[in-house]
């Protein structure tokens, strides 16, 4: 499911071709798992002489023994194992939100049960331009039905509901934020009927392309876009399956990481129609029957964070 089309000129897109990722099914390690859910790992080099080691989880959205769910905390974080016992122990936990360290409060939209307890922010000041841009984040939904969708998402505490738009961040130009009045106003905005949704940022893939709205989103300045790191993504194909990526990094010899190109990479040959990164860096963790996948890269082992989405097994 999509909303509107999106005007790929605005994007960075890209066809680059490189050697084809191998992957390993390693659901014996994490088991055990329902027949819908299943683990894969990689050491395919995304880049000649740079270590990978890379996972991903594969659930069909459509399962009705899965449950898909997001949990958040208030005012605190709490380490994605943390999480899994505050949930009852589920299939998988992996991070999702940007944050504030000193508030330790979520930067990005949270929807858990179909209700919103987390806003995207409204803005950035660019120092360079000495304007304030208003910026729509993406975000992945899923709504009662199972049907999965990435969007850019504004939200506002002033109302309860989400908004998705048709077009990345800057859509309309370098002006102040907008009121959450002043935006539903307009004839390409819709509201984001979901009943679970968590948002990071960019969009990296687009009606099956890859297309990183890097710029619009406001995200990475400058040639960060090509930094290599720890990642975190989430997607979802054409007929209805969950893709949750997670990128180890920051390990000279034994794994680099990923550039934002790279990972969206990863996420096209996984057969992804559309595709969002998250927050990544110390941040990337994923947790399968509350075991690790990657090793997260920050020394103390894995980073507390205020929102996570969750796979659960349905009573």
């Amino acid at each position: 499911m999509r909303i509107g089309l999106i005007v790929s000129v605005l994007l960075l897109c890209s066809a680059v071709q490189a050697q084809k990722i191998q992957w390993q099914n390693v659901d014996s390690l994490f088991g055990p798992l329902p027949a819908s859910v299943h683990v894969f790992k990689t050491t395919t080099p995304l880049e000649k002489g740079k270590a990978n080691l890379a996972f991903y989880v594969v659930a069909d959205l459509k399962d009705p023994a899965l449950g898909f769910a997001t949990d958040t905390t208030e005012g605190r974080r709490l380490t994605p194992a943390g999480f899994y016992a505050k949930n009852q122990q589920p299939i998988v936990v992996v991070n999702g939100t940007f944050f504030s360290f000193e508030t330790n409060r979520n930067l990005n939209l949270v929807i858990k049960d179909g209700k919103v307890v987390a806003h995207n922010i409204g803005s950035v000041y660019d120092k360079r331009d000495e304007v304030f841009y208003y910026v729509t984040r993406s975000a992945i939904g899923i709504d009662k039905a199972g049907n999965a969708d990435v969007a850019w998402i504004y939200s506002d505490s002033a109302k309860a509901q989400a908004y998705a738009v048709q077009f990345p961040a800057n859509r309309w130009g370098k002006t102040p934020a907008q009121s959450v009045k002043g935006i539903a106003a307009k004839k390409d905005i819709q509201r984001w009927s979901m009943q679970t949704a968590i948002a990071g940022g960019p969009s990296l893939i687009r009606d099956g392309h890859i297309c990183i709205s890097n710029e619009q989103e406001r995200m990475f300045r400058g040639k960060q876009i090509d930094d290599k790191h720890p990642r975190t993504a989430m997607g979802y194909t054409a007929d209805g399956k969950i893709i949750i990526l997670a990128v180890q990094g920051r390990m000279p010899g034994i794994a680099d990481g990923a550039s934002l190109a790279e990972e969206a990479r990863i996420l096209k040959e996984l057969g992804c129609y559309e595709a969002l990164n998250m927050d990544g860096g110390g941040s990337s963790c994923l947790l399968v029957n509350g075991k690790e996948t990657i090793k997260p890269s920050d020394k103390e082992g894995q980073r507390p964070v205020p929102a996570v989405f969750l796979i659960q097994r349905k009573q």
